[in-house]
C-alpha cells in the first residue's frame, strides 16, 4: 500500500531535469511520510512544471488521512473523479517502502526502487484547493505480489505528458502494467 517514499535528491533530480526537461530540485528524504511535503510534476498552461503537495487528504466523512486511491476506481469515487479528471501529476521518486509480517514477531521493511536506479514517476491526483495529493495504487506485478497487494500505478517516463495532458490516455494508463524491473531490497 505505499505509505513511505525514498526520495534521494541526487541522482532523482538530475534524472527527472533529463527525462521530462524541467527544472526539477528535490529535499533529500529517504522516509517521506504522508502528511509531509513532496514534489510533484504537474502541468500549468501546457507546461511541465515542479509543484509541492502535502500527501494525503482528509475528507469531512473520513476517519482517517487518505493517502492512496485505487487505480480500478479513482475515475469513478465521488471523492476522487474530478482531481482525476483535471489535476492529475507524478510524483517522481528514487523508491518506496512496504513492510510485510516476519514469521517471528515484528516486521521487515522493504526498499522498491529501479533496478539501474533511475527515477520512479508514481501517479497521483491532486486536490488543488487543498494544497495536497493521493498517490494511486494498483494491483502488483507478479514478482511484488508476495509483498503486497498493492503497489504504486507507475508511469514511463515517455508517458507522462500522455498522462496529464489526455483523460483518455490516463484512463488506459490505470490499466498497464509498466514492464519495470524493480529491485527490492530489506532494510535494517
Amino acid at each position: 500500500m505505499c505509505g513511505r517514499l525514498n526520495v534521494i535528491s541526487d541522482p532523482l533530480s538530475k534524472a527527472v531535469c533529463q527525462q521530462l526537461g524541467i527544472e526539477f530540485s528535490v529535499h533529500e528524504n529517504r522516509d517521506l511520510c504522508p502528511t509531509q511535503q513532496v514534489s510533484v510534476v504537474g502541468q500549468i498552461h501546457d507546461k511541465l512544471t515542479q509543484m509541492d503537495f502535502s500527501w494525503g487528504i482528509k475528507p469531512e466523512w473520513a476517519t482517517q488521512l487518505i493517502i492512496n486511491a485505487q487505480a480500478e476506481t479513482v475515475n469513478v469515487k465521488p471523492t476522487f473523479r474530478q482531481a482525476f479528471r483535471l489535476n492529475r501529476v507524478v510524483v517522481p521518486v528514487s523508491g518506496w517502502y512496504e513492510w510485510t509480517t516476519k514469521a517471528q514477531r515484528g516486521k521487515q521493511k522493504w526498499l522498491f526502487d529501479s533496478a539501474d536506479q533511475d527515477a520512479l514517476y508514481m501517479a497521483a491526483i491532486a486536490f488543488t484547493s487543498a494544497n495536497s495529493l493521493v498517490t494511486i495504487t494498483t494491483k502488483p506485478s507478479i514478482p511484488y505480489a508476495q509483498y503486497r497487494h498493492r503497489m504504486p500505478l507507475l508511469i514511463a517516463p515517455s508517458m507522462v505528458r500522455a498522462w496529464l495532458e489526455c483523460e483518455n490516455d490516463a484512463l488506459r494508463l490505470l490499466s498497464c502494467d509498466l514492464p519495470l524491473v524493480l529491485r527490492v531490497s530489506a532494510v535494517n
